[in-house]
């Protein structure tokens, strides 16, 4: 059996196999499956929209905390096979303009990717459209390589398998598929543990194309009143939130600040963790992007969010230099995260599935300060 550790990495690495596409997650909810049935402990169900809970079975009641990660990659799926030679594909995610031309990609065969890469091409053309951008993609090979090709496949861009050197790993998908894989290893940790059914995960679709899984988790009741939400996700790294600077409690995002007092609950986990243990972590706003927590704070939950500081954000080498205009030639590449990171972040999530407290309200806090010192004033 694989000592803990390794087996936190392989299933890192499997995952980031999986062709996933907004809409196309089955592939990866068919890997959650498989990995759940061989695990009596623990149950999984799906809601209405698609959304995977996984959970302690038998479980009952308490205040569950959701620790929740999406499913999805910016990827394409075949709408059209155009002709012989050529597929017109919708492409599902934010990534430049500038990165598309001459991009090479591979297509996977069925609706669990089962049939593996059936086809290579290059992205020739991308029109803007709504609700996706329509792409035309060029295959190679001899004979008419579209015919081994359906409409609804799932085409990813042409990277290296996954891989690890010294402290970074470098995976197609790290977003957010990093975040699954570090999900389900809190849950292997908590296994026969006592005090700590009331985890549950909550794995959600479509949140490339606008938080549509998350929404409908909201809408449809799937994450229950009284709740506590901690959102994992990969945040594009900046100068102030370094790769291997360890995971970061993210207080907010480029459209919302997150629950105050959740987010400090976790923040002293973190605390207490690195005064004890190895931990390294960050606290930081990441503002470059948006992420479910600000979904889950917006329906009426008690969210934050916990994120690996991610390079190469959504596959885009030299990002900041091709939005600066330093260099023209922009290139797809594997995203990139620290293995410390990755670590970390579990071993933070696994500590507040038994230490995450209860925090006092900030107002309480400012009372007490006037009661105690208020006397000043009349000085």
């Amino acid at each position: 059996m694989l000592i803990e550790n390794e087996q936190e990495l392989s299933w890192l690495v499997e995952l980031m196999g999986i062709p996933t596409a907004s809409g196309r997650e089955r592939g990866v909810v068919e890997w959650i499956r498989r990995w759940v049935s061989a695990r009596p402990e623990f149950f999984v169900e799906s809601d209405e929209a698609g959304n995977l809970v996984v959970g302690f079975a038998g479980a009952r009641g308490g205040r569950w905390l959701y620790i929740t990660a999406h499913l999805d990659h910016p990827a394409f799926v075949v709408e059209r096979v155009v002709g012989p030679g050529t597929l017109m594909a919708t492409f599902r995610g934010g990534v430049l303009d500038s990165y598309f031309q001459g991009a090479r990609v591979e297509v996977f065969g069925g609706a669990d990717w089962s049939r593996g890469a059936v086809a290579r091409g290059v992205v020739t053309e991308r029109v803007k459209k709504e609700p996706f951008a329509e792409c035309l993609i060029e295959l190679e090979g001899e004979g008419s390589p579209a015919e081994r090709v359906c409409v609804g496949d799932v085409a990813r861009w042409a990277l290296p398998a996954a891989r690890i050197e010294g402290d970074l790993f470098h995976g197609d998908a790290c977003d957010d598929l990093s975040a699954v894989a570090a999900a389900l290893s809190v849950m292997e940790r908590l296994r026969g543990r006592e005090g700590v059914s009331h985890v549950r995960l909550l794995f959600t679709r479509a949140e490339e194309v606008g938080f549509i899984g998350a929404i409908a988790a909201c809408k449809l009741g799937t994450i229950e009143k009284g709740s506590r939400v901690i959102a994992l996700e990969n945040s594009r790294s900046f100068e102030d939130s370094p790769i291997g600077g360890g995971p970061i409690v993210r207080v907010g995002d480029r459209i919302s600040v997150f629950s105050a007092a959740l987010t400090g609950a976790v923040a002293k986990v973190a605390e207490k963790l690195s005064g004890k243990s190895a931990l390294v972590w960050q606290r930081k706003l990441m503002a470059g992007g948006a992420c479910e927590a600000s979904v889950f704070q917006a329906y009426g939950h008690e969210a934050t969010c916990v994120c690996l500081p991610l390079g190469n954000y959504h596959n885009m080498e030299n990002l900041a230099r091709v939005q600066a205009g330093e260099i023209s030639a922009a290139r797809i590449g594997p995203e990139l995260i620290s293995v410390g990171d990755y670590r970390g972040m579990i071993a933070l999530l696994e500590a507040c599935a038994t230490e995450l407290e209860e925090v006092e309200p900030l107002v309480s806090r400012m009372e007490k300060l006037y009661v105690e010192k208020g006397f000043v004033l009349k000085e």
